[in-house]
């Protein structure tokens, strides 16, 4: 009795072997013919080992996925990343080797508009240098690693390297004290600062993460901001403008302070120009509309300032609290917190001009509206009587009054009699007012005397 054997069933992992060594094989052959439709039938066969490929990654787990890429060379762990969905890449990047992190990771860091800069100290200026791999890495000792809108893989890969977890920039928004400023078991200390992004349709505060650890500042944030490019090309420039992580970070937060105040002063230069147009004799409701669109732009920027200048108060204090800061240091933390005070009073300042020059514009709509009811009310005090006249013309009276005359001629002189009531109304109304705007001035002349 023959027993057959039982057919062995491949495993994800072999069935994704075969497929990527059947891509790479048909590629290769597809380069090396010259056939008519070269590129649609190229296209044709990637296309349909990419849909088999992402199929069989759906199904397996992300640990079997983290092993399946350890045993495969740099240029197919990039494939088949690439294949990898994007609600599962994260899991899989939990659990690969630094090694694999080091492969996915080159891919970015070589763009060229990668969002990640290193800096060290040569001959006491600011250098930026490559960090391309894990040897760059070691090789350089960088005091400042700036990353604006890392991705995942990024931010695993210089975690894992540097031995701490870098902050989400989506997750920066939290304004509890305890979750902004601290410092880990180990000695790293987290700040979570707001910096102003001034810009002329739309100014907000942009979260930034700071981690200073071992004599390295990581800054972490979602998109580029003023103040860190004058912090370097202010550090690139300058010798001996920053030594160390500290300086970096305090430099950072003055360079924030001023930054603010070119901020204020655009506040200043805008509600000098709205003022001129408010204080102006007359102002239309379309005028008055555009001022108040002008002032409420002017008021938020400066709520945005005063809350940017509240945090950066914070972080600063924070760090003399914590005794990180050598006496230099404190003497510089000590500038930057009088700076912003001083910063404090013009945005109290500017806060009453802005509702000044808002109650200013809001009474000219007022006075405007006046205007129309007074035109209305004179109309209709100017036609009550009127109205009277014409209420008796309608009256069987005024016919039998008029009924020998013919009715052209009485209703003629009906109406012309109206006119010269509604005149006399008028003139009246235009006496009372004159004699009632004498009144006021005399008042007024003799309370100055």
């Amino acid at each position: 009795m023959n027993i057959e054997s039982p057919i062995h069933q491949p495993t994800n992992q072999e069935v994704l072997l075969q497929l990527l060594q059947k891509h790479k094989l048909v590629t290769d052959m597809l380069h090396k013919q010259e056939m008519p439709r070269h590129e649609l039938v190229e296209s044709l066969v990637r296309k349909q080992s990419l849909v088999q490929m992402q199929q069989i990654l759906k199904k397996i787990d992300p640990v079997e996925i983290a092993h399946f890429l350890e045993d495969l060379p740099s240029e197919d762990q990039l494939y088949i990343w690439d294949q990898v969905a994007e609600d599962k890449k994260e899991a899989v990047l939990r659990e690969v080797t630094f090694d694999v992190l080091q492969a996915l990771g080159y891919r970015e860091f070589k763009k060229e508009r990668s969002g990640i800069k290193a800096f060290d100290l040569n001959e006491g200026r600011l250098r930026e240098i490559a960090i391309n791999s894990r040897e760059g890495l070691v090789e350089t000792k960088p005091i400042w690693i700036d990353l604006v809108n890392p991705s995942f893989e990024e931010r695993v890969w210089l975690g894992d390297f540097f031995g701490i977890d870098l902050p989400d920039p989506d997750g920066l928004g939290d304004l509890e004290s305890s979750a902004r400023f601290y410092v880990e078991e180990n000695g790293e200390i987290h700040l979570h600062s707001d910096f102003l992004l001034d810009r002329e349709d739309v100014s907000r505060n942009v979260g930034v993460g700071f981690i200073l650890h071992k004599d390295i500042l990581f800054s972490v944030r979602k998109e580029e901001l003023p103040v860190f490019r004058l912090q370097r090309l202010r550090a690139l420039s300058q010798p001996n403008y920053v030594t160390n992580a500290r300086d970096v970070l305090l430099d950072l937060y003055a360079a924030d302070a001023e930054y603010s105040a070119e901020a204020l002063e655009d506040v200043y230069r805008g509600l000098e120009t709205v003022g001129k147009h408010v204080l102006s004799k007359q102002m239309s409701d379309e005028d008055a509309a555009a001022m108040l669109t002008a002032i409420a732009h002017e008021e938020i920027l400066n709520g945005l300032i005063r809350r940017n200048v509240l945090d950066t108060r914070r972080a600063v204090s924070f760090l003399m609290r914590s005794r990180f800061l050598d006496k230099q240091q404190l003497d510089d933390a000590q500038q930057i917190l009088r700076d912003i005070e001083s910063l404090d009073g013009h945005t109290t300042f500017l806060f009453g001009k802005i509702n000044f020059l808002m109650d200013a514009t809001v009474g000219f709509i007022n006075i405007n509206q006046n205007k129309v009811i007074k035109q209305l009310t004179v109309l209709s005090v100017v036609f009550m009587p009127l109205n009277i006249i014409a209420g008796m013309g309608g009256m069987s009276e005024f016919s039998m009054m008029t009924h020998g005359i013919p009715w052209p001629i009485s209703y003629g002189a009906f109406t012309i009699g109206m006119g010269i009531v509604a005149w006399i109304t008028f003139l009246l109304l235009r006496f009372f007012e004159k004699r009632k705007l004498r009144s006021t001035s005399a008042a007024g002349s003799n309370t100055s005397v």
